[in-house]
């Protein structure tokens, strides 16, 4: 056999052989965990409620629904009222936020073990009240004065 034609050959094969190591050596990238899976929903009207200590509190809530909720049909000839978005059953999320929040203490709204525990009343009421399919209930925005 020709010298020529024996050192491309053999420089073919080792590095056919270096990729082939390499890429069976290399750990599979892993697709990225999604942290936030569905939509997150915000309330367009802001709440003021009464608080028990003849304090109000202001808040914005948002909602995490599943992918496959469904945000209602809005159109130009029948919108929603001034303050609604699209959701469906937004009127008695709203009924529900509003009698869950109404009376709490201050310290329902100022401390996070205080507001986790009032998003999950919310969350389990909007569960047993309505077809809504909401993962999680999440204050955005608070003032307590």
């Amino acid at each position: 056999m020709n010298k020529k034609l024996l050192i491309p050959i053999i420089v073919v094969i080792v590095a056919v052989a270096g990729f082939a190591g390499y890429s069976f050596a290399m750990p599979k990238s892993k697709a990225p965990k999604v942290k936030v899976n569905g939509t997150i929903y915000i309330l367009p009207k802001q709440f003021t409620l009464n608080l028990k200590s003849g304090q109000y509190a202001t808040l914005t809530v948002a909602l995490l629904l599943p992918p496959t909720q469904s945000l209602g049909v809005t159109s130009a000839t029948n919108p929603p009222p001034t303050g609604f978005g699209s959701l469906t059953e937004e009127a008695v999320i709203r009924a529900i936020i509003t009698n869950d929040v109404t009376d709490q203490p201050t310290s329902a709204l100022i401390t996070q073990p205080g507001r986790k525990v009032l998003e999950a009343k919310i969350l389990s009421d909007i569960k047993s009240q309505t077809d809504t399919k909401v993962s999680a209930v999440y204050f955005t925005d608070i003032a307590v004065q």
